[in-house]
């Protein structure tokens, strides 16, 4: 059969990574695929030491690749949202297929870049962009697609799980892990994105409209960071039962779907709170299968050039078929436009960290402002406060409730006398 020709456009760690893949194991590719695959030409700005491109053809302009007429595959390496775009529409344009591991530009410019491959009868894929060498998307939009998704949760960014980690095995601040996961090269120079769940957010976007057949709508996720979590609460939260987890959370509801990306206590039972270091981990609920864990390296130039190179056979594999053969994108023929649940609507469970004065009566003050709100509690502790220290803490757990009767009583608490500074709030999963 014809070879099937690759165009790579960025060859930093993930391009150099896909482009030693493709090369070293070349031979079961082509008997995977069914054809040969071959490496037709690389643009980059920067060479790549770990990478020996031998006799293929190296350009600075991504141009060249997009506009060479022998490549029948454009592999965007480049990441962010301008570039990248550009070579994404313009290989499209040209009626050429698509490789990415940008989980950015899926979750921002999804929709213009599926509608514009539709259009040309050309496929976009994308399992990379979310969990590096997991193949979650695989997993939900072909191997679980007898089932109705209920929910997902996913541990799908590995800083964030290596302070997290990190803050409970030792003891050690946000800030000092932080450090420590940039001189590592887990975090970057700025760890925005990280820390504050944004790459989370971009990759739940994705995972939840190709679990429930909505739109990409990042722009509604409610996303939130883990650097106010204190070795306090990790510790608190170890004595009660849990573990902390930057989770990334979708729920099928009755009003809506669940999009959040937040700290999370999950308790130690659930095998995804086992799930430490730099490691991802998705859990899946459908309605025949029940639960189903995902768990692998979500980062890195073997594990994510593992999921680029599956797409490229999966296109080389189908190359010569009507477009109608391959896999909608988002999985679902007809998208549905289902209502994503403003914050203040969503339920779930919570713990509580008050900070208050060490008097008598002060339990009782918070206790009646729940039960007040229409809160109720699961378990509640005093501790009395440490050496040296004049402040006690209030530590509570609390059943299901929406999130906006959970914000009206932590006004009221915080107006309490009693109360000393801002209470820390938790969400608690049990993901039963």
């Amino acid at each position: 059969m014809k070879p099937v020709k690759v165009g790579i456009c960025g060859l930093g760690t993930v391009g150099g990574g896909t482009f030693n893949v493709l090369t070293r194991n070349a031979q079961d590719i082509a008997r995977r695929a069914g054809r040969d695959i071959i490496i037709a030409q690389v643009a980059t700005r920067h060479p790549n030491p770990a990478v020996d491109t031998g006799n293929v053809a190296v350009t600075t302009d991504v141009n060249d690749v997009i506009n060479n007429p022998d490549i029948d595959i454009v592999v965007e390496l480049i990441g962010g949202y301008t570039i990248a775009k550009d070579v994404v529409l313009g290989a499209i344009a040209n009626g050429k297929h698509v490789v990415t591991a940008n989980k950015a530009l899926i979750a921002v410019h999804g929709k213009e870049i599926f509608a514009a491959a539709e259009a040309k009868g050309v496929s976009v894929m994308y399992e990379a962009a979310v969990a590096g060498g997991i193949p979650i998307i695989k997993a939900i939009r072909e191997g679980l697609a007898a089932n109705r998704i209920n929910w997902l949760a996913g541990i799908i960014n590995g800083t964030g799980n290596f302070i997290l980690t990190e803050m409970r095995d030792k003891g050690r601040d946000f800030a000092d892990v932080l450090a420590e996961a940039q001189a590592l090269g887990y975090a970057e120079a700025d760890p925005t994105f990280d820390v504050e769940g944004i790459d989370a957010a971009h990759k739940l976007t994705i995972l939840s409209s190709i679990a429930y057949g909505i739109p990409l709508q990042f722009e509604r996720c409610y996303t939130e960071g883990i650097s106010r979590i204190t070795p306090e609460d990790v510790e608190f939260a170890t004595e009660l039962g849990y573990r902390i987890k930057h989770l990334g959370v979708s729920r099928r509801t009755d009003k809506g779907i669940d999009l959040r990306v937040h700290p999370t206590m999950i308790p130690v039972a659930r095998p995804i709170a086992t799930v430490d270091g730099v490691l991802n981990a998705v859990m899946v609920n459908g309605d025949a299968v029940g639960n189903t864990l995902y768990v692998g390296a979500g980062a890195g130039a073997g594990p994510t050039a593992s999921a680029v190179v599956a797409d490229i056979i999966d296109l080389a594999r189908l190359i010569d078929a009507p477009a109608q053969a391959s896999v909608n994108h988002l999985a679902f023929n007809d998208i549905q436009d289902e209502q994503v649940l403003p914050m203040d609507e969503v339920e779930t469970r919570y713990y509580l960290r008050i900070p208050v004065e060490d008097r008598t009566g002060v339990l009782a003050g918070v206790a009646t402002i729940l039960s007040e709100k229409g809160i109720n509690i699961e378990a509640i502790i005093q501790k009395e406060p440490k050496a040296g220290e004049s402040l006690a803490q209030i530590i509570l757990l609390t059943h299901t409730v929406v999130e906006k009767q959970m914000n009206a009583a932590i006004a009221a608490i915080e107006a309490l006398p009693s109360t000393v500074g801002n209470i820390t709030r938790i969400r608690v999963e049990h993901l039963n």
